[in-house]
């Protein structure tokens, strides 16, 4: 029998959909603007038309998520492993996954100083697992 997946696990296994849903939010727009056949290409060399400011965004977004993924994952990895999963992680792993649903439309739409808000947010939450691992 499988264990059922911790509450952080699942926040992890979410967020990593999630990465999945902003790809395909920045690929769609960016194939449109920018045409097949550069996007299929091997793009030595820059685009022949700059990326609407919301696709640009996205692409943002989404690189941002790719930074904040590691760490957050690295957090899971510490309080999974090292059996220090309790309410206040779990709680952590929400907050994280909370703030990175709310950071894409945040960033798409240009929410200043809102963005960055959510994103320290989800930062400290991460930091907080990762403390509350250690002591």
């Amino acid at each position: 029998m499988v264990p059922a997946l911790t509450p952080e696990l699942t926040a992890l296994a979410l967020a990593g959909l999630l990465q999945v849903v902003q790809y395909m939010l920045f690929a769609l727009p960016a194939n449109l603007e920018l045409g097949t056949g550069y996007t299929s290409s091997p793009r030595d060399l820059p685009p022949t038309r700059p990326l609407s400011p919301r696709t640009a965004r996205l692409e943002r977004a989404l690189n941002n998520h790719f930074e904040a993924l590691i760490l957050f994952t690295l957090a899971v990895a510490v309080v999974t492993l090292g059996g220090q999963a309790s309410g206040f992680t779990a709680t952590c792993g929400w907050v994280y996954l909370a703030m990175r649903v709310l950071y894409v439309p945040a960033y798409a739409l240009g929410w200043a100083p809102w963005r960055s808000a959510i994103w320290s947010v989800g930062f400290l939450a991460t930091v907080a697992m990762i403390l509350a691992a250690l002591f």
